[in-house]
């Protein structure tokens, strides 16, 4: 892995286009170069390996076949399984038995798994982002013993339910309850929007208390009374299953309450780590737009010159290629802070705020630049233009974003 022009071309940018346009297969030119300010020149050669594995997985077994599960909205689970066989899902998290992974190397990976697909880079967002680093920070010994070497290796798969139908952003005001019971609790209620939520394997539920605090269960989800129905017709991350999620007098044993999670502070800190997460999937969402921007522009001849020619394409390229920088040195810094355990709340979201609204202008730039052939599947722009919606929304929409950042401005909160 290198921060230079030699770094190849995903395979799906080879595709040809329609019959009728007779225009060349993109061709690798040394003007293209993913890290205009040298950001990661410095990478350690650590840091660089997890790269260089997320890297090839997405090259030799996500580009081939990603469009059409993406197309046909179906969730290929031997990629999943594959991830966890690359070490590839724990965002991070450290587990027993497993070689350290930096934060800046689990923002690499996610980086390099959106470049590829979005849907791909949100099963580690969940599975090891959400899921696995619950049970790592608030589980029991006997639980990370249980749940953290099978979430990693994709032995077992994660989930974590916290939003619901009515509330989303307001998620802190969410109604699903536990009960005490004998030797455990009951729960009931509704989540949505839950990634795995409905492919078997564990969920970790947050629910209300008799204490009116919030607290986490870990509920498998071929218990009675939990359904999980997959949530059809999206637009956006075609290729991952989310779930709506009933509970409907569902038995939870006291040994899988996670012991540490106490109120929402709680499931506060494990969002916190992944927003950051959520910055480094807009980074590569907009590098592959970028990438194929210039490529397209390269090749693309119209009125008896490449478009590269233009010097309207060339100012907008310009500006891309600037956007991209501008976000590569946000999540770097910010990733050095979380690595000090000094990044703070408003941080996380000025990051997230900043890079996928950003990621969303490269992705309009490069569709339209595009033309008409930015609208297929073949050319991936489409893909990413969609996908970085949902990215733009989950773990906190630009407007809750803005207003924790605004919050650390003036000191004034302006929640409702």
């Amino acid at each position: 892995m290198t921060n230079s022009a030699s770094t190849a071309i995903p395979t799906e940018l080879h595709a040809s286009f329609p019959s009728g346009t007779m225009e060349p297969e993109y061709v690798l030119t040394e003007a293209l170069d993913p890290d205009p300010a040298s950001v990661f020149k410095d990478i350690s050669a650590e840091d660089r390996a997890y790269w260089d594995r997320a890297r090839a997985f997405v090259q030799d077994e996500v580009l081939p076949v990603i469009a059409g599960y993406w197309e046909r909205a179906e969730y290929p689970l031997h990629l999943v399984k594959r991830l966890g066989e690359l070490d590839l899902l724990r965002d991070g998290v450290d587990v027993e038995g497993f070689p350290a992974m930096s934060k800046t190397a689990a923002g690499l990976v996610t980086m390099e798994l959106s470049r590829g697909d979005g849907s791909i880079a949100t099963v580690l967002a969940v599975q090891g982002g959400l899921a696995l680093r619950s049970v790592a920070e608030c589980g029991s010994a006997e639980q990370r013993g249980r749940w953290l070497p099978a979430l990693s290796r994709a032995e077992e798969y994660g989930s974590f339910a916290l939003t619901e139908p009515a509330h989303g952003s307001d998620s802190v005001g969410l109604e699903t309850t536990a009960t005490a019971v004998e030797g455990g609790y009951v729960l009931n209620g509704e989540k949505k929007w839950i990634g795995n939520g409905s492919i078997g394997g564990v969920t970790v539920v947050w629910a209300r208390g008799e204490d009116g605090k919030v607290h986490g269960y870990l509920v498998p989800q071929d218990s009675p009374g939990y359904t999980g129905t997959t949530i059809e017709g999206k637009v956006s991350l075609r290729a991952i299953w989310q779930a709506h999620i009933r509970l409907e007098n569902v038995f939870v044993p006291e040994e899988n309450v996670l012991p540490g999670a106490h109120s929402f502070k709680d499931t506060s800190r494990v969002l916190l780590a992944t927003r950051l997460g959520v910055a480094w999937s807009a980074v590569g969402h907009a590098t592959a737009c970028y990438e194929t921007a210039v490529q397209y522009a390269a090749q693309r001849r119209q009125f008896g010159k490449p478009l590269a020619a233009s010097q309207i394409v060339q100012e907008r390229l310009a500006r891309m290629h600037s956007e991209l920088a501008t976000m590569q040195l946000m999540v770097m810094q910010m990733t050095r802070l979380d690595e000090e355990g000094a990044l703070t709340p408003a941080q996380a979201s000025l990051a997230k705020f900043t890079c996928t609204r950003t990621a969303r202008s490269i992705a309009s730039n490069a569709r339209d630049l595009l033309g008409g052939n930015g609208i297929l599947l073949a050319n991936r722009v489409a893909r990413h233009f969609a996908d970085i919606e949902g990215i733009h929304t989950y773990e906190g929409t630009e407007t809750v974003q803005a207003l924790i950042i605004g919050r650390s401005i003036t000191g004034i909160s302006a929640f409702a």
